[in-house]
């Protein structure tokens, strides 16, 4: 097809999800343009630059059972790149941190009884053999985990973790929450490839970024950062008008990947329906404060936090996955807070903050050399996942919208899944396998973007 007859498709959103399907459509058929606001790719997955190396902005790692993720990754012919590495988890409660890396550990755990380990365990094997997830939105995690896991479980073991992961939101999540969390820790802990391994791209998201800008851009695609999209709205008969910054532009197509605020504010309202107001997604966001030091902080990929006067979620020690020669020799531990989207604490200065954790930090390690620290940063991000609350799905946006051209994939439509990249990718491979026949449907009003 010569290139004025391509189909012109508009992406909205330069993060994984909105990179994987412009990857998808760029064809000999179709013309893609991607629009991403910020000046990196990546969303986030983006990186960030740390002074001396450069690594992801956030905490991300691939599990053995991440086909959806490891595909993907060979698709791109990254696959020799993926490192692999033995990991442990730890757990800091009642100020003493405690390794439950293995069974035997596991056992001689002191925060809970035998029969409640045996409660647990159970709740853990059990939850992995639902699949029935549509009847989990109906009951709140509290009262699911209880009735599953027994009262005394769920006072020093749950409910901890859920206060240190939601505050008092917590109260308004329901079972599905928890259940997709455990859901995932078991196929990685049973995958026989496993035994606690966990992964990461050489070079981080960064290295996938560039790939999929030049598969893009080699495909005759375009890959616009800094780019600001105003509105999307209805074009004369087919087809659709988004208005940047630079102008405004006609495609036969549009996929949407923002959030739903950003959504709402670009979409002509008669694009689509989403519910307001009390009935809209609400998102989780998260401050995480990143030390890099020269002495580890944690033997540990994880720490779980069972703790309220701590500040922060939990700590992961990323250079118990990552080699040090992908950060300068140094280490790098993530120590992430998840609030609400409109919490105050993101108008915070980045000084208030690290004054607050650097307090955490001392409380948990109170032997911790201070001096270890080669520097500390503080990012953000307001709209990292939605909080599934009681019937969730019922507030969730349409990927098929009220236009035949226009079409909606993003993270509010995890109903049933935690956010992580290898569901992106799955969201993506499924929107492609319903409806990729319908975008790239022949058109008569194929006139190109200009």
């Amino acid at each position: 097809m010569p290139v004025d007859n391509k189909l012109q498709i508009g992406v909205i959103g330069g993060g994984l999800m909105g990179m994987a399907i412009a990857r998808k459509l760029t064809t000999d058929d179709c013309k893609v343009t991607v629009f991403e606001r910020d000046q990196q790719l990546g969303g986030l997955a983006t990186h960030y630059d740390y002074g001396k190396f450069t690594w992801d902005r956030f905490y991300h790692v691939i599990l053995p059972s991440d086909r959806n993720l490891i595909g993907f990754i060979d698709e791109l012919q990254l696959s020799e790149n993926l490192k692999w590495r033995r990991t442990y988890t730890g757990f800091y409660v009642d100020k003493h941190m405690y390794s439950i890396s293995n069974n035997i550990e596991f056992l001689r755990f002191p925060l809970l009884s035998l029969y409640s380990k045996a409660r647990l365990s159970w709740t853990m094997w059990y939850c992995s053999r639902i699949n029935d997830w549509k009847s989990l939105e109906k009951i709140s995690v509290e009262d699911w985990l209880i009735r599953v896991s027994g009262p005394a479980t769920y006072k020093k073991l749950w409910k901890p973790l859920l206060l240190a992961k939601l505050g008092d939101n917590y109260q308004r999540v329901s079972a599905v929450f928890i259940w997709s969390y455990i859901k995932r820790l078991f196929s990685a802990r049973h995958s026989a490839a496993s035994k606690e391994q966990l992964g990461h791209v050489a070079g981080g998201y960064k290295s996938i970024f560039e790939r999929l800008r030049g598969i893009i851009e080699v495909g005759g695609g375009e890959v616009r950062t800094g780019s600001n999209v105003i509105s999307i709205r209805p074009a004369d008969g087919s087809g659709l008008l988004v208005s940047s910054e630079t102008g405004e532009e006609r495609f036969d197509r549009v996929i949407c990947t923002s959030p739903v605020p950003v959504l709402k504010k670009l979409a002509d309202s008669s694009l689509l329906d989403i519910a307001n107001n009390r009935d809209s997604v609400e998102y989780l966001g998260v401050i995480c404060v990143i030390l890099v030091s020269t002495k580890p902080l944690v033997p540990f990929y994880v720490v779980n936090i069972a703790d309220p006067n701590v500040p922060f979620t939990g700590v992961i020690g990323m250079s118990n996955v990552v080699s040090l020669e992908y950060t300068a020799g140094l280490h790098i531990t993530y120590l992430p807070k998840y609030v609400l989207s409109d919490d105050t604490l993101f108008q915070r200065s980045d000084e208030h903050i690290k004054n607050s954790f650097l307090t955490g930090v001392r409380r948990m390690f109170p032997d911790f050399d201070f001096s270890r620290i080669d520097s500390i940063h503080v990012n953000r991000a307001e709209r990292v996942q939605p909080l599934q609350v009681l019937d969730y799905s019922s507030r969730v946006p349409s990927i098929r919208t009220k236009h035949p051209d226009f079409f909606v994939l993003n993270t509010a439509q995890f109903v049933n899944a935690t956010l992580n990249n290898n569901e992106v990718i799955g969201a993506v491979n499924e929107f492609f396998a319903r409806y990729g026949s319908e975008v790239i449907r022949p058109t008569s009003n194929c006139t190109g973007a200009g």
